[in-house]
């Protein structure tokens, strides 16, 4: 890969990941009711999804969802109403006390895992990079080489900085009443993605008619 196709794709990277979306309101709801470490199990979980994403990506496969609409659709509806419940949830539980001591290690995993997997933008942003970045002419794999590090290294610095920002949140949280809207809000974003995500188009590969 090129110095200015490596400089193109890694700008699409740094909009792609710090775009507000579900992997960030998930961060910064962790941040809010679990304090940095814990917090931090969330972007573990989202580096473990997009490596995966990026060797199916390199494999083909999300090019071959994108391109089958049955598929999509259903991927679609599954991501949609996931985050439409998180929302909901959220909203019925946000009087409530956070539950950091409640929550273990795995569940905090699992949970962010399932919010960066089961979301279509996931598709349609890995289907534009390699759709549009990745040289033809040369070997996918040796590109990889350059294109995971410089993907993970910059998916984990925005995340890390979207946990620090629900920290800073949850510590100026001094009262009762804020911290519940804050809470609120963040359910509020969660049901936005998910309309979004139900009432978006099928992303369609370069090319594609």
């Amino acid at each position: 890969m090129s110095v200015e196709a490596w400089s193109i794709f890694a700008l699409f990277w740094v909009v792609f990941v710090t775009t507000p979306g579900p992997n960030a309101v998930n961060c910064i709801s962790n941040g809010m009711s679990l304090g940095l470490p814990k917090a931090m199990l969330g972007v573990l979980a989202i580096l473990t999804q997009a490596s995966l994403f990026l060797v199916l990506s390199a494999l083909g496969v999300t090019a071959l969802i994108a391109t089958s609409p049955t598929g999509f659709f259903m991927a679609k509806l599954v991501g949609a109403g996931f985050l439409i419940y998180l929302g909901w949830r959220g909203w019925k539980t946000a009087t409530r006390p956070a539950p950091s001591a409640e929550r273990p290690a795995r569940h905090v995993y699992l949970h962010a895992l399932a919010v960066a997997t089961i979301n279509p933008k996931s598709v349609a942003g890995y289907l534009a990079a390699f759709s549009q970045f990745v040289q033809p002419d040369v070997s996918i794999w040796q590109q990889m080489i350059v294109i995971v590090p410089t993907a993970l290294t910059i998916t984990a610095l925005a995340y890390t900085g979207f946990t620090l920002l629900g920290v800073v949140l949850g510590r100026a949280a001094l009262t009762a009443v804020f911290n519940v809207w804050i809470r609120r809000l963040m359910a509020v974003c969660f049901i936005v993605y998910g309309v979004l995500l139900g009432i978006s188009s099928t992303p369609q590969p370069e090319g594609a008619a």
